[in-house]
C-alpha cells in the first residue's frame, strides 16, 4: 500500500474517525491479519498479530502488553527486577510484569508487501489510565518536537543508512533454527557476500548484489517509504540507502519500519541483513547512520538554516559564510552536547570500533564545510533552501526516536545560550580536537554529565536508558570472547 492510500491520508480526521477510517480499510481490505507493532529501547519493532476482528477491537480499544518488553537489554534479559519489593520506586507502573496498553496509530496503517493479506500498524505504549509510559522512546520524540515547536520550528530529516547484506550458506540448515544449538542469544547464521566490496559505486558491483537490492527497492516503495538511491558502499557485502527529505517524527517512524521490513523480506528470500555497525570479519567497513537535519519555520515552510543575505568578504571557516543565525547557534549546540549525545547516536558496544581517523567517520568533535571526516557538514549556500548540517556521529543500529531528540535537545541549548561555533575544521582528524567517546560506558557518563540531555530527556529516562544500556556495556567487559559476543548479540538479531 502507497503512502497516498494509507490511513494517514486523513490527517484531517478526528482521532475517532481516523480509527473509524483505519477500521474501515482493515474489513474492505479482507485480511486475515493485522501486526501491531511499537519501537522498543533499542529501535527494534515488537509487537502482536491479531486477527482481522481481534484487530479492529484492538484499534479502538488498545492492546495489553507486557510491560517487561520495555525493561529488556540488547540480549532479551530484563535489566530490573521487577518481582522485588521496592520496584515501584525505582519504576512507577512496572512491578509485578504488569500490563500496559498498546494503542495504534490509525494514520500508520499499511499492507506488508511480503506476505499475505496482511496488514501493519505502528503503536505506543501507555499506563492502563491512559497516561504515557516516560520510558517509550517515540513519546521522547514527539515531546521534544513540541518544545522546538514553541520555537515556531520544526525539523526536517534525511536519512542516509550504510548496512550489509548477505546470502545465507544454507538457510534449511541455519545454526540459529537448530534445536541442539539454541542459546540466549542465538548463534549467528553462516553466510556469504553479496559484493566482494573495494570498489566504491562500481556498477559492475551493483549488478552482482541486484538481485537482494531490488527486494530492498521493492519493499520500500511497497509501504510508500520515500526510497532515493541504493548504493554500493565501500566494505565487502555493504550497501546504502538514501531517503528524500520529511518531517522528523515520520523521518523516524520510516527508519524503525525500514530495517524490520527489509530483515524479513530478504530473509524469506535467503538472506541476511544486518543493521550492526562493524560486523564481526576480518576484512569490514564500518557502517555509519548520516543524519541530514534542518529547521523549518512553522509559519511558512522555510528553511530556517538559509543564509539570506549573501555575505561580505570574510572569514570563509565562519559558520555565517553558510548559516543563518539560527543555523550557526543550533550548530554551535551540536557540537557544545556531542559527548553528551553520543549514545544517543552510536548506542552499542560494538559502534564506537567506527571512530578511527581517515575512514570517512568521524573521530573528533568538529564541523566542516562538505568535509566527510568531521563529525558535523555543513552544506549548502547563501540563498540555498537545501541548506543544511549532517551529523555523522550516528550508527544505524540507534534508536531514530532517541538519536533525532538528542538533536532537537542540543539544538535547543545552542538556540537558548547562542552558542557561537568555533571555525570550521580543514584537519578533521588533528590529534588536538576533543574527542567522541571511545567506548559505550564513557558515552554513557558523558550522558549523565550533560544538562542539556537531563533536562530534555528527563531524569527518570536518563536513569532508566543508562541501567539498560550498563548491563550491555557490563556483559560485554566480562565477555572472554569479544568476537563471539558481537555475533551473537548483534549479527544474529538486529
Amino acid at each position: 500500500m502507497h503512502a497516498d492510500t494509507r490511513a494517514g491520508t486523513s490527517a484531517r480526521m478526528s482521532a475517532d474517525e481516523a480509527t473509524e477510517h483505519c477500521a474501515a480499510l482493515i474489513e474492505a481490505g479482507d485480511l486475515e491479519l493485522v501486526r501491531f507493532a511499537w519501537c522498543d529501547t533499542h529501535g527494534q519493532l515488537r509487537g502482536k498479530t491479531l486477527t482481522r476482528r481481534a484487530a479492529i477491537r484492538a484499534l479502538r480499544d488498545g492492546l495489553g502488553m507486557v510491560s517487561t518488553l520495555m525493561l529488556k537489554d540488547t540480549s532479551d534479559r530484563t535489566a530490573f527486577k521487577v518481582f522485588e519489593p521496592g520496584i515501584e520506586s525505582t519504576l512507577p507502573g512496572f512491578a509485578g510484569a504488569n500490563n500496559l496498553l498498546l494503542r495504534a496509530d490509525p494514520s500508520s496503517f499499511r499492507l506488508l508487501p511480503w506476505t499475505e493479506r496482511t496488514g501493519w500498524l505502528l503503536g505506543q505504549p501507555v499506563f492502563q489510565d491512559g497516561r504515557p509510559v516516560p520510558y517509550d522512546t517515540r513519546a521522547q520524540l514527539q515531546r521534544a518536537l513540541a518544545r522546538l515547536a514553541q520555537q515556531g520550528l520544526g525539523l526536517v530529516c534525511g536519512l542516509e543508512i550504510e548496512f550489509h547484506i548477505y546470502r545465507l550458506c544454507s538457510p534449511e540448515s541455519d545454526p540459529c533454527l537448530d534445536p541442539d544449538r539454541a542459546a540466549w542469544p542465538p548463534p549467528a547464521p553462516e553466510v556469504r557476500l553479496i559484493h566482494p566490496g573495494y570498489n566504491l559505486l562500481a556498477e559492475s558491483m551493483f549488478d552482482l548484489a541486484e538481485a537482494p537490492l531490488r527486494i530492498v527497492q521493492r519493499t520500500a516503495q511497497a509501504l510508500g517509504l520515500p526510497l532515493a538511491s541504493l548504493e554500493i558502499e565501500l566494505g565487502p557485502s555493504q550497501v546504502e540507502a538514501v531517503f528524500e527529505p520529511t518531517d522528523a517524527l515520520t523521518a523516524a517512524d520510516n527508519m524503525v519500519l525500514f530495517r524490520s521490513a527489509v530483515r524479513q523480506a530478504l530473509r524469506r528470500a535467503g538472506y541476511h541483513v544486518t543493521f550492526m555497525c562493524r560486523p564481526p570479519f576480518d576484512n569490514i567497513m564500518a557502517s555509519g547512520w548520516h543524519l541530514h537535519q534542518s529547521l523549518v519555520r512553522l509559519d511558512n515552510g522555510r528553511n530556517a538554516m538559509t543564509r539570506e543575505i549573501t555575505p561580505g568578504p570574510g572569514d570563509r571557516h565562519h559558520a555565517r559564510q553558510t548559516l543563518s543565525d539560527i543555523g550557526a547557534h543550533w550548530l554551535g549546540g551540536l557540537l557544545d552536547h556531542a559527548r553528551g549525545m553520543t549514545v544517543m547516536c552510536t548506542p552499542t558496544a560494538n559502534g564506537f570500533g567506527r571512530f578511527r581517523p581517515h575512514a570517512l567517520a568521524p573521530q573528533s568533535i568538529v564541523w566542516g564545510f562538505d568535509n566527510r571526516g568531521a563529525m558535523l557538514r555543513v552544506i549548502g549556500a547563501p540563498g540555498d533552501p537545501g541548506t543544511r548540517i549532517e551529523n555523522r556521529l550516528g550508527e544505524p543500529l540507534a534508536n531514530p526516536y532517541l538519536y533525532l531528540a538528542a538533536q532537537i535537545h542540543a539544538g535547543l541549548s545552542g538556540l537558548a545560550r547562542s552558542i557561537e561555533p568555533p571555525r570550521a575544521t580543514e584537519s578533521p582528524y588533528d590529534d588536538t580536537q576533543p574527542r567522541i567517546p571511545t567506548s559505550l560506558g564513557e558515552a554513557l557518563a558523558a550522558l549523565g554529565a550533560d544538562p542539556a540531555m537531563c533536562a530534555g530527556f528527563g531524569d527518570e529516562f536518563i536513569r532508566y536508558y543508562t541501567a539498560i544500556k550498563s548491563a550491555e556495556q557490563q556483559r560485554f567487559d566480562a565477555a572472554e570472547d569479544k568476537t563471539e559476543f558481537q555475533r551473537r548479540e548483534y549479527f544474529a538479531r538486529f
